[in-house]
């Protein structure tokens, strides 16, 4: 699955890429749509990283952890990566639900 991701990337990368040479224009919405599709497939133990960078919208970044390339990876302005309420986030954290404050949600009984 993780190979038909980092395909679609490569393709998107190409069409991108050939924009400026292109009349017309090509149609990027269904490389978008089928990124999204895929992401939604992944198996729950996919890397976190590839899921944060997916999920985000991150393709490049995305494509270079899929090519072992993530040293490449340049920081985000946000000095690291943040979650949807723009605390830190870490793999470690990537599924674990958070209370208020930041602390780990107690499992449930």
């Amino acid at each position: 699955m993780e190979q038909n991701v980092l395909d679609t990337l490569l393709e998107l990368e190409r069409a991108v890429e050939a924009m400026p040479r292109t009349t017309p224009k090509p149609n990027l919405l269904p490389l978008f749509s089928r990124l999204d599709e895929l992401t939604r497939t992944l198996a729950s133990t996919t890397d976190p990283l590839l899921l944060h960078y997916l999920h985000k919208k991150s393709y490049e970044k995305a494509r270079l952890l899929l090519q072992g390339r993530e040293a490449e990876n340049a920081r985000g302005n946000c000095h690291g990566h943040v979650d949807e309420q723009g605390r830190e986030w870490t793999p470690e954290r990537a599924d674990v639900p958070q209370a208020e404050g930041g602390g780990k949600m107690p499992p449930a009984r």
